[in-house]
């Protein structure tokens, strides 16, 4: 396991049309809610359910993650590459209150 403090794992939540519906379509039929986060890349998933956890004051039910390769970029005849990154989806357990990304900064 990595050495990564709790506030260095979760860089900043996703908030995209397909998380968004994530997460209220699990609140609005009563499942486990869905919360997406850009995380740090060296980050596991054990760490990842233990910085929601302190984080948020929630219990975790599963962690999933996808890795992105950071893709090419031209402007005009300078090339360059933005930076590869980590998203985790991470499903709560059914009966935790809901989690509002403000109320933990």
């Amino acid at each position: 396991m990595n050495k990564l403090g709790t506030w260095e794992i979760l860089k900043s939540p996703v908030v995209t049309e397909k998380s968004v519906l994530l997460k209220e379509a699990s609140s609005e039929e009563g499942d486990a809610q869905v919360l997406t986060f850009r995380v740090d890349r060296k980050a596991d998933k054990k760490e990842i359910r233990s910085a929601v956890e302190e984080i948020f004051g929630v219990k975790v039910a599963k962690v999933r993650t996808v890795q992105y390769e950071g893709k090419m970029k031209k402007r005009g005849r300078h090339e360059g590459r933005r930076a590869s990154w980590k998203k985790a989806y991470v499903t709560l357990k059914s009966g935790e209150p809901m989690v509002d990304y403000a109320e933990a900064i």
